[in-house]
C-alpha cells in the first residue's frame, strides 16, 4: 500500500511538473533572441561551424573502452568471492571482449585522425 502511494504520488508530480513545463514559456522567438551571443558585440562569423565527425567517434570509444576499465574495477574484490571461476571467465571475458573491440577499433581506422 505504501508502495502504491508514493508511485502515484511521485507518477502525479511528474505529470504535474511536465504540464507545467509545457504552458509556462513563451514562445517568443525573434531574430535578436536566437543570434548568438558574444560578449555584447555582433557576432564576428557564424556561430554554426561544422562538427568534426571524427573527433565525436573518437570520444564515444573512449567512453566505451573507459566503462569497460569501470566494469573491470571491482575484480580485486570479487576475487574474494566463493565461485572463482565464474568470477575468472566473466573477468577474461570482457578483458577479450575489449581486446577485440580494440583491434577492430585499428583495423577500421577508427583511432587515426588524419584521413
Amino acid at each position: 500500500m505504501n508502495f502504491m502511494l508514493t508511485l502515484l504520488t511521485n507518477t502525479l508530480l511528474a505529470l504535474l511538473l511536465v504540464t507545467i513545463a509545457f504552458w509556462l514559456p513563451q514562445t517568443n522567438v525573434y531574430s535578436e533572441k536566437s543570434s548568438p551571443y558574444e560578449c555584447g558585440f555582433d557576432p564576428m562569423g557564424s556561430a554554426r561551424l561544422p562538427f568534426s565527425m571524427k573527433f565525436f567517434l573518437v570520444a564515444i570509444t573512449f567512453l566505451l573502452f573507459d566503462l569497460e576499465i569501470a566494469l573491470l574495477l571491482p575484480l580485486p574484490w570479487a576475487s574474494q568471492a566463493n565461485n572463482l571461476e565464474v568470477m575468472l571467465t566473466t573477468a577474461l571475458l570482457l578483458i577479450s571482449l575489449l581486446a577485440i573491440s580494440l583491434a577492430y577499433e585499428w583495423s577500421q581506422k577508427g583511432l587515426e585522425w588524419t584521413e
